[in-house]
């Protein structure tokens, strides 16, 4: 009573998990958001102050040189800024609207890049743009999901191959030869009949995971930069930046590749084809990088709800080794009588609460038939999602939502029990 007393949450109960892990993000966000504003304010300010001096200086020495109003030189500038939105540069650019043209930017279109240095300008275009992107965009992010999927694939595959190879290794040499593990004796022994299974259920670390997709990316930025250095005549790390701008798909548009109508000592097709290429595959790399690394944030959001649950017993109440707590919720002991209770039998078991009731032989109750029609309402809405998903849920519900990376949609959805930070055996 006396913490009660004193807690935050005063009378509202418990907290749901899934609510109180959205709330912190939220809040991380919101401060990342402010963190990052303080730092490029300070960081790109003065590189503003700077330029609109040198620019109304020059404005106003050209304004006098060649005898022009401020007002009619305002108005020009304003001409050449809508033909600028169009696509008109003072340097010769390949054509906007050609098929190339516009095959490069319906791929920005669909992959979320959005350079801006291309949009439509008619009325039929925006109009066809709106229902063009919602079906583009939809398919590339399944695409980039199908994609995540296979990569972790493979490389688990891989690594438990060096797992494997490496644990088959790791044993004592006897005589000049090496001890197979149906030679090894005693306490050896026993530990070798159970290697197999632990194989068996063996996933790789979220860790390592992210620092081998890390050094795709990587890799994948570097090779792009040195292309782009050589054909567009950028500063590597100017090249760089583009690459990460490109790949995470911010796509400022102050750099873009692939603009000139030729480049002179390179082949222009093969450039071309090498620009889709790398923006596809860093795309590819990056996307599935930046959902490696949210495994990594959820899992600091459930350490500080774990650091919670220490601090604040009524709002989180710790969780004993014997207590199974309903999905998602942290919630008092006592509150929670039931052990598991499954969506096909709850409903049965509240209607079976009269006793006798349905061993007599008694006409059903108003109240039987809802909690039966509960439970095939729910069976169906199990089997409808087992059937989205491709492959029906695991079993053991109170122990995949121990760690917090039960459920999940789209690319969480994917990585949910490939990886050992988000395995229900966790």
């Amino acid at each position: 009573m006396a913490c009660r007393s004193g807690c935050c949450c005063g009378s509202s109960g418990p907290i749901n998990e899934d609510n109180a892990r959205f709330l912190l993000l939220a809040l991380f966000i919101i401060l990342y958001l402010l963190c990052g504003a303080a730092v490029f304010s300070a960081l790109e300010q003065p590189k503003e102050r700077e330029a609109k001096t040198r620019w109304e200086q020059r404005f106003e020495h050209f304004s006098q040189k060649h005898n022009l109003s401020t007002r009619d030189l305002r108005n020009f500038l304003r001409s050449y800024e809508e033909a600028n939105v169009a696509g008109i540069r003072v340097d010769t650019v390949r054509p906007r609207w050609d098929f190339t043209g516009a095959f490069y930017f319906v791929g920005t279109v669909v992959s979320t890049i959005g350079f801006g240095m291309t949009t439509p300008a008619t009325i039929g275009g925006k109009i066809f743009l709106m229902f063009y992107g919602l079906l583009g965009c939809a398919a590339t992010i399944l695409f980039f999901n199908l994609f995540l999927e296979r990569v972790i694939t493979v490389i688990a595959f891989v690594l438990k191959s060096f797992h494997e190879r490496r644990r088959s290794k790791a044993v004592l040499p006897q005589n000049g030869r090496r001890v197979s593990e149906g030679e090894k004796v005693g306490g050896a022994e026993a530990g070798a009949v159970g290697k197999p299974e632990e194989l068996a259920g063996w996933k790789p670390s979220v860790y390592c995971v992210m620092f081998i997709l890390g050094a795709a990316a990587i890799l994948v930025s570097c090779c792009a930069s040195l292309m782009y250095s050589a054909a567009e005549g950028w500063g590597y790390l100017d090249s760089l930046y583009f690459c990460f701008v490109a790949f995470s798909t911010i796509g400022f548009g102050d750099m873009v590749s692939s603009q000139r109508i030729s480049y002179e000592g390179h082949a222009t097709a093969a450039y071309r084809v090498g620009n889709f290429f790398f923006i596809l595959t860093g795309v590819c790399c990056i996307y599935s990088l930046f959902n490696v690394i949210s495994i990594v944030i959820k899992q600091v959001l459930n350490w500080l709800l774990r650091r919670l649950e220490a601090s604040c017993h009524c709002c989180f109440p710790r969780r004993g080794p014997h207590r199974h707590p309903r999905r998602n919720v942290v919630a008092p002991g006592h509150l929670r009588t039931r052990r598991d209770p499954s969506i096909e039998t709850d409903a049965i078991n509240e209607s079976e609460t009269d006793p006798g009731r349905r061993m007599s032989g008694e006409m059903i109750s108003m109240r039987d038939f809802l909690a039966a029609n509960k439970v095939n309402l729910a069976i169906m809405q199990k089997q409808l999602s087992e059937m989205a998903v491709g492959h029906p849920r695991q079993s053991g519900g109170s122990c995949s939502h121990q760690n917090g990376f039960s459920g999940g949609v789209g690319a969480l959805g994917i990585m949910n029990n490939r990886l050992a930070e988000t395995s229900v055996d966790r």
